[in-house]
Formats: C-alpha cells, sequence, structure tokens
C-alpha cells in the first residue's frame, strides 16, 4: 500500500476525509487536483480499508458495493468502457475451451469476477489462481491483469492471444462495464466530499489535454485514445443497466448475494 500522510489535513479540500485510489494511467482524470490528498493503494488493499473503516471513501472495484450493503455511490461518476477497454485482459496462450488455471492479478475484485462471468457463460470455469508477482506474468500459460500492469504487457513482446474484458462483456450484453466507483461509507455525511470529487472529475476531464501531454506513460497517441475513447468517466442510465446486468450474471452464477446499489449525488 501506497499511502499519503497528507491526506485528509487540514487545509486540504478532502478535509476532514480519508479517501482512497488506486494508482493508474485510468484514474488520473478522477483525482486531477487532490492526487496528495489520496491515499493509493490496490482495489484490494482499498475494499479491505474501507471495511475496517481506514477510509471514509474510496474509488474501489464496482463488485465492492455490491457485496456489502455498507455504501453509497456517488452518481455520475465511474471508470467504465464501452468495449475494448485494453487495460483489462486475459492474455492466453491456450483455447479459452482448454484453459485449467487462470492466474490473476492478486490486487483485482471486479476484473476477475468479471472474468468468472464471461467464462461461466461460456460453461467455462477453470480454476483461479492469484499471482502475487506481476513480473511471471509472460511466462504463463493464461494471466489476468489489469490497469498499467497490463498496459504494460501489452505494449511488450509477447506471444499471448489477448482476450478484452470490456469488448467481451459489450458482445455479451451490448452495455457498458463499470470497473469502479466512488462508494462512500454510509456511516458518514459525506455531502461535502460528493461535491469535491464531482468537481475534479469535472476539471480532470476540462484539462484532459493536459493530462495527456504531461503524462509520460507509452505514447502520446496512445494516452489520448485510451483516456478519451476506451475509457470514459460518467455513470448514466446505461452503466447502471450495465451493473444491473452485471448483477443479474453474479447471482446466476453463484457469486452472490448482491445488494441494491445506492446512488447518491
Amino acid at each position: 500500500m501506497n499511502s499519503n500522510a497528507g491526506a485528509g489535513q487540514p487545509g486540504s479540500r478532502l478535509h476532514p476525509f480519508r479517501v482512497g485510489c488506486v494508482r493508474a494511467l485510468n484514474t488520473a482524470p478522477l483525482c486531477r487536483g487532490i492526487e496528495n490528498e489520496l491515499v493509493f493503494a490496490t482495489p484490494a488493499e482499498l475494499a479491505r480499508m474501507l471495511q475496517e473503516g481506514q477510509l471514509d471513501a474510496a474509488l474501489v472495484s464496482v463488485v465492492e458495493p455490491l457485496w456489502h450493503d455498507d455504501y453509497d455511490i456517488l452518481d455520475g461518476v465511474a471508470v467504465a468502457c464501452l468495449g475494448e477497454v485494453k487495460s483489462v485482459f486475459l492474455a492466453h496462450r491456450q483455447p479459452l475451451e482448454q484453459m485449467q488455471t487462470v492466474y490473476y492479478d492478486a490486487g483485482s475484485l471486479t476484473s476477475v469476477t468479471l472474468l468468472r462471468v464471461l467464462l461461466a457463460e461460456r460453461g467455462l470455469q477453470p480454476r483461479f489462481q492469484p499471482l502475487e508477482d506481476l513480473s511471471a506474468a509472460p511466462h504463463l500459460d493464461n494471466v489476468l491483469l489489469i490497469g498499467d500492469a497490463a498496459l504494460d504487457f501489452l505494449f511488450a513482446p509477447h506471444d499471448h492471444q489477448i482476450f478484452d474484458l470490456g469488448y467481451a462483456w459489450y458482445e455479451l450484453t451490448r452495455l457498458p462495464f463499470v470497473f469502479a466507483v466512488w462508494a462512500m461509507r454510509r456511516a458518514v455525511d459525506h455531502t461535502a466530499l460528493r461535491r469535491v470529487l464531482r468537481e475534479t472529475r469535472d476539471f480532470g476531464l476540462e484539462t484532459l489535454d493536459f493530462i495527456v501531454r504531461e503524462r509520460t506513460e507509452y505514447t502520446p497517441d496512445f494516452r489520448r485514445d485510451y483516456l478519451g475513447w476506451h475509457i470514459h468517466y460518467h455513470l448514466g442510465d446505461d452503466e447502471k443497466r450495465g451493473i444491473e446486468r452485471f448483477m443479474q450474471l453474479l447471482e446466476k452464477h453463484g457469486l452472490g448475494p448482491v445488494h441494491p446499489p445506492r446512488y447518491v449525488w
């Protein structure tokens, strides 16, 4: 976990709230201007910190507020895709039907659950094994990668086929997929925080050209396409329908129970 000692300190925009986020290229527009006030950790670590009351809010895997009825979801803001997402995929050498074991980034939550659903819809149920050392990924036949680790893999030489989870979800449902949302502990009055997080997203999107220009990962053209096309940052009616469909499939394949999301503006 990469925490930030300045999170929630007097004088910060987030004070008095303790807020967590994933450090990745695709979260940059949602963190613009408040980076030094956030606690950065993996999706799994953020979920644990929320559950233990170490954070008041976090940008977490969408499954976290679906599996635990303790959170409100900030309406209007998400990390989502409509089709190919680029940074969430199964890299595989074996045909999907022949896979017996899938290794996955141990920090992931939503993505491994989504892959279980997508494979189960094809009648496939391979064994899932957490992978602690991501440097081993190129040597594995079947591995699920997310975020910057996935993009690093994509830009490096490899002989794997790429099963993009965003594209596979769209093929199945014709709906967007929501990977992450701002989840806020319901026991906390987070009215003021909601305004700050919405304004931060708006500022990030207004200055997206600056983010693309100033970041150094990969290439400028890729950053522009990735942040401006493959990923989107709104949570509207279509995204909510995507969440509802995901909930139905979680229940269908024994990955529930799930709780109806409570969106707050």
